[in-house]
């Protein structure tokens, strides 16, 4: 473990002293090389004892800040290597968001049979959900995070489109600006098969709104065989993001070099600010959110915190909602809420309450415009949180797969894509806060149903009344 520390040391102080070096223009002067490369060697040993793949994505982020740095023609001709993984990726984007819409909605048929608890539960989880992709919209448009990463302040406008052309030689198409009649006909599919093939993600979305909605309402022995397709699509997909999540250092790697060749190293101050900018907004997401619905709740603040510190701990560490499922659920049951109102609840909000993630894909999106050197007015900021909360559906618990969301959002408003890359090289960072807040936001969603139920024990969570709950 000394050993593990030491080498992790000497590799980000070696690599800061040579990017120093290269900041003040010592490009030629061969020590600043050697040294980056040494903390590469470096941390590679780190890499291939841990074999992880998040060490590994930083690693190929310091390879591609050295090829970018030292090599910039060679890391113009790498950009290839990122283009292989942006259509890998792309591939991915409609069958899933297919497969875990239908799973999402028609899954959860139970909702009608649980009546007023399951609508409480429903509105609870938009509510907060609303709230945090305000909340992210605000931090990122407040910090403007992204903008410095554009060299030009508005799109050249050209005969029926726009082609956005900044600095950092990320580039997008997009067709010039329809009446809302036009848009809104345009999110509703005539062929699933045309929408899929042309990549129409909104009208792939409103499809599987819809036929989940449909499955939902059919009898159980009719919907399962369907259901079964569509929750084996959607595992498959995430089978298939997993596999070519393996490929993702070396499409990090060369998106980083090609932006750095072009924009310098100045990119990782922006990719800084973006993530302080998300850890604020969570804590004002916690603080402005999360703590009001407590208090309304009337919940013992002092008893939640010592009850989900484990879950949330979990989740932090491993940046998987699922990992801390059953310490979640164990927590909230000892805490005083009922078993069947866990199991539902808890589940549930897996799929619909997504307050860590839907905050961070607000504040990554509007940061892909930034970066392409697109505004977005307040019109189509609001239209964008309707689209973010319809496809943010299902994937909380499944590590990367906020990508293939984001992706998704970039194709319906779009955005170049080629700025995800360089989020995708710090997602490991982002993703540990999001899914705490996540998993936190469940438990404390059991509590607040609980509570409005009048079943939440609040005599035993504060040491009074029975210490024993009647079987």
């Amino acid at each position: 473990m000394k050993e593990k520390r030491a080498i992790k040391t000497a590799a980000g102080g070696i690599l800061c002293a040579g990017l120093y070096l290269a900041g003040l223009a010592l490009h030629g002067w061969q020590p600043s090389v050697l040294l980056r490369l040494l903390a590469l060697l470096a941390f590679s040993a780190i890499a291939f004892r841990r074999r992880r793949l998040t060490v590994w994505i930083v690693w190929g982020m310091l390879a591609g800040l050295e090829l970018g740095t030292d090599a910039p023609q060679a890391a113009l001709q790498a950009k290839v290597f990122s283009d292989i993984f942006l259509r890998l990726i792309q591939v991915i984007v409609a069958p899933l968001i297919l497969g875990t819409l239908i799973t999402g909605i028609a899954g959860h048929g139970e909702i009608r049979s649980v009546g007023r608890m399951g609508l409480k539960s429903l509105v609870y989880f938009e509510v907060l959900t609303t709230v945090a992709l305000v909340l992210g919209l605000l931090a990122i448009n407040l910090s403007k995070a992204g903008e410095g990463l554009s060299s030009l302040p508005m799109p050249r406008q050209m005969e029926g489109q726009v082609r956005v052309e900044v600095r950092a030689g990320f580039s997008q198409t997009e067709p010039a600006a329809l009446s809302w009649q036009q848009f809104l006909l345009r999110a509703f599919p005539e062929n699933i098969a045309k929408s899929i093939a042309e990549d129409q993600i909104l009208q792939v979305a409103v499809f599987a709104l819809m036929f989940g909605l449909a499955l939902g309402r059919l009898k159980e022995e009719q919907r399962t065989p369907l259901l079964r397709v569509a929750e084996s699509l959607t595992q498959t997909m995430f089978a298939f993001t997993n596999l070519v999540m393996y490929y993702a250092p070396i499409g990090v790697g060369a998106a980083l070099a090609y932006t750095v060749a072009h924009a310098g190293l100045g990119v990782m101050a922006n990719l800084v600010k973006l993530v302080a900018t998300l850890y604020l907004a969570l804590a004002a997401f916690v603080l402005l959110a999360m703590l009001p619905a407590a208090l309304l709740a009337r919940v013992p603040l002092r008893e939640f915190l010592a009850a989900v510190a484990e879950p949330a701990t979990i989740a932090f560490a491993t940046s998987t909602s699922e990992a801390a499922l059953p310490s979640a659920m164990e927590a909230m049951e000892a805490f005083g809420v009922p078993r069947r109102m866990v199991a539902f609840v808890i589940p549930t909000g897996y799929s619909f309450n997504l307050a860590g993630s839907a905050l961070y894909l607000a504040i990554a999106a509007v940061f892909v415009a930034q970066a392409g050197g697109m505004h977005l007015d307040w019109k189509q900021q609001l239209f964008m949180l309707g689209v973010l909360m319809l496809m943010s559906k299902g994937v909380a618990g499944v590590p990367r797969a906020v990508l293939v969301v984001l992706l998704a959002t970039s194709s319906v408003f779009h955005l170049p894509q080629e700025p995800i890359f360089l989020i995708l090289g710090i997602d490991a960072i982002m993703d540990m806060g999001r899914t705490a807040v996540n998993v936190a936001g469940n438990c404390l969603a059991s509590a607040v149903v609980a509570r409005w139920e009048g079943e939440f024990r609040a005599e035993s969570a504060e040491g009074e009344g029975l210490a024993v709950q009647p079987g």
